[in-house]
């Protein structure tokens, strides 16, 4: 009895209120973060440095993403806004070098939307539904070198990639992928703002390739572009694309060009055109040709037309005179076939 009187008054009452309030405390705490810690419905595999996400109602890109990802694979989730900063984990920026958010039925992208990826070199977000492109999309990616834009940039959002892509912050860019998107022009105003080696074209609705960019092309000998299954329009327009062809081997797939138009050339391939279908200066003068000789002809009718109203009154008294003359000898002829067909009149001449 006396011991446990003595081991009360060295546990006073107020310590177990004390452990309570301290458990209390700690269940309010968020829950602390493991590097081995796993995104919810994410599959992580540490030995490969791979996070794959697949699937889900979520409609924001997954976040506590183990500081030890290198690459992130998010697919077939409804993520419409890519948020800014949507990849900054409480400040700290993560080691990944490969990032995929195809197929997520995305519309927005929103200005430094890749903060916190400052080593990232691959970036896919094919197969989305692309509406709105901050101009200031990309940036925070100095070390990107592969960018896959493949069949999800919506026509209301061409403008605005462009303006997207045309910065220093893509330095380091070297292939870029736009297949699929019925672009009708080259995005890129310039070359020389990156280290591109492969740009990809293809399946888009480019009819040509302006000057501008043809002459930009001859100066980046290192890059090839891809370009097949564009409906290309193969007049005189083509004329400085199609020498480009000739003379450079930057475009591998060459031998897929086609020409959709004009009709008498639709299906060639444009490596198989003469010179002379493209020559500019033959159409011209050919063209020139057409509406002189339609001015000459013009002005012939012109001076006929005058000529016969300055003449109106011969040309009236000669017909006149033609008319009496045909009816004068028609008189002659009807009076003899009264006479051959009447026996009377006939036994009267004899």
């Amino acid at each position: 009895m006396r011991l446990f009187r003595l081991s009360k008054s060295l546990f006073p009452s107020w310590i177990p209120r004390c452990l309570c309030c301290v458990a209390l405390l700690w269940s309010l705490l968020p829950p602390v973060r493991t590097d081995d810690a796993c995104p919810s419905s994410c599959i992580c595999a540490r030995d490969s440095g791979t996070v794959t996400c697949q699937d889900g109602e979520d409609t924001e890109a997954p976040g506590d993403i183990p500081e030890w990802t290198s690459t992130l694979t998010v697919t077939g989730r409804n993520i419409s806004t890519l948020q800014r900063g949507a990849f900054v984990d409480n400040g700290t920026k993560l080691d990944m070098a490969t990032l995929s958010l195809s197929d997520n039925g995305m519309q927005v992208i929103e200005p430094y939307a890749f903060l916190g990826l400052p080593g990232l070199r691959v970036l896919d977000l094919s197969h989305n539904q692309l509406s709105s492109i901050s101009a200031r999309a990309f940036h925070g990616l100095p070390e990107l070198r592969s960018l896959y834009l493949n069949d999800t940039v919506s026509p209301a959002a061409v403008t605005q990639l462009s303006i997207a892509l045309n910065t220093q912050s893509l330095r380091n860019l070297r292939r870029l992928e736009l297949a699929g998107n019925r672009l009708k022009s080259v995005l890129l105003m310039r070359f020389d703002i990156y280290n591109l080696h492969t740009l990809v074209l293809v399946n888009n609705s480019i009819q040509s390739i302006g000057w501008e960019n043809v002459t930009n092309l001859y100066q980046q000998r290192n890059l090839q572009v891809y370009l097949s299954f564009n409906p290309f329009r193969c007049t005189c327009d083509l004329e400085v694309f199609y020498y480009w062809l000739k003379n450079s081997s930057q475009c591998p797939d060459v031998g897929q060009l086609l020409c959709s138009d004009p009709e008498t050339k639709k299906g060639l391939p444009l490596e198989m055109l003469r010179p002379a279908d493209v020559d500019c200066m033959n159409e011209n003068l050919e063209t020139v040709s057409y509406v002189f000789l339609g001015i000459v002809l013009a002005l012939i009718g012109v001076v006929f037309l005058m000529v016969l109203y300055l003449n109106r009154g011969g040309i009236k008294r000669w017909l006149n005179n033609i008319r009496e003359a045909c009816r004068d000898h028609m008189e002659v002829y009807h009076y003899r076939y009264e006479q051959d067909s009447d026996p009377r009149l006939a036994n009267v001449a004899v």
